[in-house]
């Protein structure tokens, strides 16, 4: 059944209404950087770029945290199942800051042991 002309007007002017109110996309963050690196460089304000690693250079050594993490975050995710990535970081963190220096000790000596690795192969490297 058709529908009366008035409705239909009524109809199209409101549709009309709602598109000229709509307001704008917002521009993204990645947008707004590239503007504001743009006139760093018109200005002479040129941004200090990372230099690239090179390809067969050792990798850095892990610290004592990095190295407790990857020995508890099984147990963690076990204990903890419906728990996001983040939670578990934060579970994870609040362990190790609730730890005291002689349970740290062992991961500590783990992350001195592969400082030294690092060094040695950054020396031999260069």
């Amino acid at each position: 059944m058709p529908r009366p002309a008035a409705t239909t007007a009524a109809a199209a002017k409101a549709s009309s209404r709602k598109k000229a109110a709509a307001p704008e996309p917002k521009a993204t963050k990645a947008a707004g950087r590239k503007k504001e690196a743009a006139a760093a460089v018109a200005e002479g304000k040129v941004t200090k770029k990372r230099s690239k690693k090179e390809a067969g250079g050792p990798k850095r050594a892990r610290s004592a945290y990095m190295y407790f993490s990857q020995a508890t975050r099984q147990e963690v995710k076990k204990d903890n199942p419906d728990a996001s990535f983040g939670d578990i970081g934060r579970l994870l963190g609040e362990m190790w800051k609730n730890m005291s220096e002689k349970d740290k000790s062992p991961y500590k000596e783990l992350a001195d042991k592969d400082k030294n690795r690092y060094e040695s192969e950054k020396a031999a490297a260069a």
